[in-house]
């Protein structure tokens, strides 16, 4: 029971979601003269970016076989818009190594900074430490908005138009619409990414190269010592990234499943308890390992985690469309397309990630991924778009969630003021929209 009085803010649309695809909803629906509610149970903007640490802008580059071909990059829009104003905050490295492409490191407190000054900027109203616990729905299957949680009190908040970007498509689920779980509920495993500071940068790059993606020599380090019993390591394969800040190295290097051997789904609460234990616990024995291991780590510390642990799969809605995975790989194009990606296949799965490159091409996923298959006035943007198991392990990352955003702002801008149903409006109409707004999908 909750006895304080409800609020009610009416508005054009609810994005609920602060991570890399809401906060790209929220500032182009605003930016095309809509009122726009964003909807975060953090402080801050971020996400998977920043409160899970990831700590990368990936999926703005070509990959090759070439490797002294420099970073091509590929995909514009929001994502390249929210890159260069990190970079005006020195926040962001050069692109970095990482395999056959490149990728960027933020400084999570510039990705914070950065998209404050963008949400504020837009206009955008905002319900900071806030969280949706239903939702509100109109003859059946129409959603209508929310009913959200906050500090002073419930609040309910009527849309025309409302974006789930919670990353585990909560308000999909929430209104009982089909969505589904990664392989016949197998999904990715998280991982708690940490800091690592004090590094000898100069000594660790002399010794490891420039590429982020730790060579066979480091993997047979790990397999080695973790046989040994000195240490438990579950994972081998294994991404250390410089970061702007110096001495620092960001480490994405644990794989944290249940003690019955699952992948653990972080859209169940049990799971994502047992998650956020565990991944603390492996830091440490990881961190020691480079510290006794790694030139250039032996005085290094670790300085945090993320917030959170880090999720890359959990429940996706079932759209119009399934982004498939031969669609990666075959790098398929398409009319309805809204979103370009180069990105892998990076299945995080077993001891050692899975990545297939799409070499030299890119592939694009068509707007009806983000719409789902019943029910209206909701859209999805971000990692619980519809794609299979090892596409959603390509499309899932930073740069195109932007993307996803970016696309869906526009959309609400069409069909609230067109009075257009999202099923209906063509893909092929937003891409020209989205053009216009210089995402380069045609370029």
């Amino acid at each position: 029971m909750d006895r304080r009085p409800t609020e009610r803010i009416d508005c054009d649309v609810l994005v609920a979601g602060g991570g890399a695809a809401g906060v790209a909803a929220a500032v182009t629906a605003s930016e095309q003269g809509l009122r726009v509610v964003l909807v975060e149970r953090y402080g801050f903007f971020g996400g998977g970016a920043v409160a899970g640490l990831s700590g990368t802008v990936c999926g703005l580059y070509a990959a090759s076989d070439r490797t002294e071909r420099p970073p091509e990059q590929l995909v514009f829009g929001f994502a390249d818009r929210f890159v260069r104003a990190m970079e005006t905050r020195g926040g962001l490295t050069p692109p970095l190594r990482y395999g056959k492409t490149f990728t960027r490191v933020h400084d999570p407190l510039a990705w914070r900074e950065t998209a404050d000054a963008l949400v504020r900027g837009a206009g955008v109203q905002v319900l900071l430490h806030a969280v949706v616990t239903g939702v509100l729905m109109e003859g059946g299957e129409r959603m209508a908005g929310a009913r959200v949680w906050t500090k002073s009190g419930p609040v309910e908040v009527r849309a025309g138009v409302t974006v789930d970007a919670t990353g585990d498509a909560d308000l999909v689920a929430m209104a009982g619409l089909p969505s589904f779980f990664g392989d016949d509920g197998r999904v990715q495993n998280p991982t708690m990414i940490f800091r690592l500071q004090d590094v000898d940068m100069p000594r660790f790059l002399a010794a490891r190269g420039a590429d982020t993606i730790m060579g066979p020599e480091v993997t047979a380090m790990i397999q080695a010592a973790n046989a040994s019993g000195r240490y438990r390591l579950p994972r081998a394969k294994i991404w250390l990234f410089p970061t702007p800040r110096r001495g620092e190295l960001l480490c994405n290097c644990t794989r944290i499943t249940g003690a019955d051997g699952r992948e653990l789904n972080g859209a169940l609460h049990p799971d994502l308890t047992e998650a956020e234990f565990e991944g603390r616990l492996q830091v440490r024995e990881y961190a020691r390992f480079f510290r006794e291991n790694l030139p250039g780590c032996e005085e290094a510390f670790v300085a945090d985690t993320g917030v959170q642990v880090g999720i890359r799969q959990t429940r996706q809605v079932r759209g119009v469309t399934m982004l498939r995975n031969a669609d990666i790989l075959a790098g398929r194009k398409s009319p309805d397309g809204v979103v370009r990606s180069p990105w892998p296949i990076e299945l995080h799965a077993g001891e050692k990630p899975r990545v297939e490159w799409l070499l030299d091409d890119w592939y694009e996923v068509p707007w009806g991924c983000l719409v789902p298959e019943r029910g209206e006035g909701l859209v999805v943007a971000g990692r619980c778009l519809s794609a299979e198991h090892e596409a959603v392990a390509s499309a899932r990352v930073t740069a195109q969630c932007f993307g996803y955003g970016h696309a869906v702002g526009h959309a609400a801008a069409i069909a609230v003021r067109d009075g257009i149903a999202l099923r209906k409006l063509r893909g092929a109409d937003l891409r020209t929209r989205l053009n216009r707004d210089g995402a380069g999908l045609d370029r």
